[in-house]
């Protein structure tokens, strides 16, 4: 990156310019400088445009991105913030491309499943996120009667569990109980999200190895579940969206769903994209996650999936634990991977070498997210967005060391690995995000 001083000092007319032959907006990547007045993105210009500006940056022939949209995100904070703290998540996350994130309502204490636990998670979080932030609520037994209070607090919706979620203070929602939260959140046309595997088909892994856990966790889980969740969300008319698919076989009822207007969307994450089953190493239970990283011809059509729009978002699930907790036996140790620094990385590792380009990715990670959440401000390089600018070399190799990422504890499946693409500037309302914590909270409009 080079920078150019303003042409005009003394009559500066924006904030900041950005420049690069390979900026990336909703229609593919094109020529442009992108001008920014208070936060947010003022005009598109030429990208040689003779512009006044108080800072002129000309990235040249590296790539500037919309800055990422992470809807699924577990910070944990606070109950859990020795697992992941919003300092330290936001932090990875701006260094990661990320310039908002959607807080998942556990594993903190306390779950955000009412309005006081909502309250004690904006006050954890102030003053500490160097990214924007907004937060999911939670749907669980017996809180039907908290879910609108929580949408009309400003939360973007409602996760719920239809199999144990792995923390006690978050029980997973019975069929008639889904059906009822989904009753509830339609009446004020809200979004609930399913952590989607069928307990019924789920079993004890029986053994310590990955093989023994995958087994435990089959696709079919995932596809019956997904079945179930379609089924409701046709005879309630809620807005549903499936989180982190891994199985592909649940993309055939998804795309017919979809086909039938019924308002199901879906999403998968970096390490279905870019991990196999058949190269987890044997006592490596980094890569735990549920539901399970599967096998690369299942990672083939996910892929297929993604780009046919069936899957429309590719986000993180960054569920760090402390290390201690990620023993090396894949019966008892804690299922989250941690990723959010290195998944605009990861993914675009996979996707350039199939054919696709940065325009696919943003679009992917960016404003599919963006759409998903109802975050209009977010996701895109246009006129009236937020500021939030990714500068992104596609072609560097990028070696990931765990110990130097900025999550807690660390802890990746993706140590050792060398990653093709850098980031080198995130940008947050046009101010570089890598300095002291300027995000804020977003909530949603009602």
């Amino acid at each position: 990156m080079t920078a150019r001083p303003p042409a005009v000092p003394e009559a500066t007319e924006y904030d900041l310019v950005v420049r690069s032959r390979r900026t990336v907006t909703s229609g593919g990547e094109r020529a442009a400088a992108v001008a920014v007045r208070g936060g947010r993105i003022a005009a598109l210009h030429g990208y040689t445009a003779p512009l006044t500006a108080a800072e002129d940056v000309d990235l040249r022939d590296l790539a500037l991105l919309p800055g990422l949209v992470d809807t699924h995100v577990h910070v944990n904070e606070p109950g859990r913030t020795h697992w992941e703290g919003f300092a330290t998540a936001t932090r990875a996350a701006a260094a990661g491309g990320v310039t908002m994130i959607v807080d998942m309502p556990l594993n903190a204490l306390p779950p955000t499943v009412d309005v006081p636990a909502l309250d004690a998670k904006l006050n954890a979080a102030a003053g500490r996120c160097h990214v924007d932030v907004a937060f999911w609520g939670g749907a669980v037994p017996g809180n039907v009667k908290d879910l609108r209070p929580l949408h009309d607090r400003g939360v973007l919706g409602f996760k719920c569990f239809l199999s144990p979620s792995g923390v006690d203070e978050f029980p997973p929602l019975r069929p008639h109980e889904v059906r009822r939260a989904m009753e509830e959140i339609a009446a004020f046309d809200g979004l609930l999200l399913v952590h989607a595997e069928d307990p019924a088909l789920l079993g004890d892994p029986g053994g310590p190895t990955y093989r023994h856990f995958l087994d435990s966790r089959p696709g079919a889980a995932e596809r019956s579940a997904v079945e179930q969740v379609i089924a409701l969300a046709r005879e309630t008319g809620a807005r549903t969206h499936v989180l982190h698919i891994s199985s592909a076989d649940c993309l055939e009822p998804l795309a017919a769903a979809q086909a039938d207007g019924v308002p199901v969307t879906a999403e998968t994450c970096p390490h279905y994209l870019t991990l196999t089953a058949e190269e987890v190493p044997e006592r490596d239970t980094s890569y735990k996650c549920c539901p399970p990283i599967r096998s690369a011809a299942n990672r083939d059509r996910l892929w297929d999936g993604l780009a046919r729009g069936v899957l429309s978002c590719v986000v993180s699930d960054h569920s760090p634990s402390t290390a201690d907790l990620k023993v090396p036996d894949f019966a008892a140790a804690w299922g989250g991977v941690a990723s959010l620094q290195v998944g605009l990385a990861a993914v675009w590792t996979e996707a350039s070498r199939r054919g696709h380009g940065l325009a696919d990715v943003a679009r992917w990670m960016a404003a599919g997210p963006a759409a998903l959440a109802g975050l209009p401000g977010k996701g895109a390089i246009e006129p009236g967005a937020d500021a939030d600018l990714v500068a992104f070399d596609p072609g560097a190799a990028v070696p990931v060391e765990a110990g130097r990422l900025h999550h807690r504890n660390p802890v990746t499946p993706y140590h050792g690995r060398t990653l093709r693409g850098a980031v080198l500037t995130t940008w947050l309302r046009g101010r570089p995000a890598d300095g002291e914590p300027h995000g804020e909270f977003v909530f949603g409009e009602r």
